[in-house]
């Protein structure tokens, strides 16, 4: 029997810079006593990460939630919203957040994004928009997204919380839709605690998105429209400068952890690995498995246990169906007759550990633990 890991294996491990170097950045911020509302740190790295994510404007939030809230207010969104159900709870809630009925739509067994094909049948007189995500970093079919969008005079919002640094034939994943937010929580490859931001071509939505995340303030003496606190402050936008230097060595390793995973589990029987896509640059956010219990000779929830007794900590990315939640539960879309390929991916997914630090022996032993709790 193989030996359990001495220390806890977790799903990911926030990324972290040198502290001296994080030190040299906050004496810049306590010398300039300036902590919040578009300071030097936040305005440097706006400039930065609209260079290195190649988007024309990007406006930073405290939160990837927040952004996604003013995100949707921005486009006067109202109605019914087009999204998926097999998402973090965040991509509904903020829909609901503005007034706003999610209408759930099937997945794409491949890439378990929302199923283009079956979006246009699900739109009515009270659609305005779509909200897709990428997740665990892989692309929407968005040629597709966008002919149906612009047929039906409809909105496309993308949550990118997983798509840091992704391109499709080298531009930047935020240069679809109308906006893409993304999430800079400490869980992402690159991250600034907590944070967000939001990421769009139109200079025109990216005025009125200032104004929205800071209470609707014109100068100090006019508020023209109902905003909110959406601002990032500089104690954390000078955490992702830092990181920022770091993105590209940790992404090079979480590839070599990826390309591990690969060769060790590509022919055990009874698990899928997410289809690489052509000319997509990766994020490597998540490795993603899936367990079909009959060709495994387990279920899903037997290896998540099971991995617990060898002190890893793998995680069901996402289960259950937002659509499962009481709060959703009663909708017409929510249905399972409506979600059956949703339901059926949501009890086979498996999120295994991914994180710069951890090393190609650490994943060879997890790959051969798998193996092992296959009997």
């Amino acid at each position: 029997m193989i030996s359990p890991f001495l220390e806890p294996i977790y799903v990911t491990r926030p990324l972290l810079p040198d502290l001296d170097k994080f030190n040299q950045k906050l004496q810049e911020v306590w010398q300039s006593q300036w902590l919040t509302n578009n300071g030097k740190q936040h305005l440097e790295l706006e400039k930065k990460l609209e260079q290195f994510l190649k988007i024309p404007y990007l406006s930073l939030f405290n939160n990837g939630t927040i952004a996604l809230v003013v995100g949707c207010q921005s486009l006067r969104l109202s109605g019914e919203v087009i999204t998926t159900p097999f998402t973090f709870p965040a991509t509904p809630h903020v829909l609901t957040w503005n007034n706003i009925k999610p209408i759930f739509c099937d997945i794409d067994p491949e890439t378990m994004n929302i199923d283009a094909n079956k979006i246009e049948s699900m739109i009515t007189p009270q659609t305005t928009g779509i909200l897709g995500v990428h997740v665990y970093g892989t692309p929407c079919d968005i040629v597709k997204i966008q002919e149906i969008a612009d047929k039906y005079g409809l909105k496309v919002v993308y949550d990118a919380a997983h798509a840091f640094g992704v391109e499709i034939h080298g531009v930047g994943i935020g240069n679809f839709g109308d906006l893409s937010m993304m999430s800079f929580h400490a869980t992402k490859l690159f991250h600034t605690a907590e944070g967000g931001a939001l990421l769009f071509k139109d200079y025109n939505l990216k005025a009125r998105v200032e104004l929205l995340k800071n209470f609707g303030i014109k100068n100090a003496e006019e508020v023209i429209m109902p905003g909110i606190n959406g601002k990032m402050n500089e104690i954390q936008a000078a955490l992702g400068l830092v990181l920022l230097e770091y993105i590209e060595e940790e992404r090079c390793q979480r590839k070599l952890l990826v390309e591990t995973y690969r060769k060790c589990l590509e022919n055990v029987p009874g698990i899928s690995l997410l289809t690489e896509i052509p000319n997509v640059t990766s994020s490597y956010q998540y490795f993603v498995i899936r367990i079909d219990w009959e060709l495994f000779g387990c279920d899903r929830d037997y290896v998540h246990n099971q991995f617990q007794q060898y002190n890893v900590f793998t995680r069901k990315y996402f289960y259950p169906l937002c659509s499962d939640y009481s709060c959703y539960k009663y909708l017409p879309s929510s249905s399972s007759v409506n979600l059956p390929v949703a339901n059926q991916v949501a009890k086979q997914v498996l999120s295994l550990p991914l994180y710069g630090s951890l090393g190609v022996d650490d994943v060879e032993k997890i790959c051969k633990i798998m193996i092992e709790i296959r009997g």
